[in-house]
């Protein structure tokens, strides 16, 4: 679906770019710095990007993965219908189970090169509908998807600043 390959352009990662495709085994760290859209501080933030293989023999690794996410970004390929169904099943594992909010999640329907479907709406489920989501065309127009990226990670950093001054409130009280 082109995980690898986004999680290597938003994290200014170059290895294992372009040349023959290698599924993702387990998870793939990557860290890096970035510039979130809105924050209060407007400061870049070190972040961590999580590039988790999508087949379900890695399933017994997603529970350790999904500890103590602040963000879930769920990337697929329009052109596979049967994908449009796979993200319930990862809005259920890795957004519901976790108590994510809406602005915590991304969904990104990334387009290959030469792909033939356009940026228009998808058949999604009514409780994906209200998520973010992007469509990504790296060849095209990467500075979108990146863009779209920093305002979503706006969002992660604001939640997770609110969620700790609820804690801190809770403590206080």
């Amino acid at each position: 679906s082109g995980k690898t390959v986004l999680a290597n352009f938003l994290s200014d990662t170059t290895e294992n770019v372009g040349g023959e495709y290698t599924p993702t085994q387990g998870v793939r760290i990557l860290e890096s710095e970035s510039q979130p859209e809105g924050s209060d501080d407007h400061m870049a933030c070190e972040i961590e990007l999580w590039d988790c293989s999508g087949d379900f023999k890695f399933e017994s690794c997603w529970p350790a993965i999904m500890e103590d996410s602040n963000g879930v970004v769920i990337i697929f390929n329009p052109d596979v219908p049967s994908q449009l169904k796979e993200i319930e099943t990862w809005h259920s594992m890795f957004i519901s189970s976790q108590g994510l909010q809406e602005n915590q999640c991304l969904l990104i329907a990334h387009h290959k090169p030469g792909s033939g479907v356009e940026d228009g709406r998808l058949p999604l489920a009514s409780h994906l509908s209200r998520l973010s989501l992007v469509h990504s065309n790296l060849e095209e127009e990467p500075e979108d998807v990146r863009r779209a990226f920093r305002r979503y990670l706006g969002n992660v950093v604001n939640a997770m600043s609110e969620s700790r001054e609820r804690e801190e409130m809770s403590i206080i009280t």
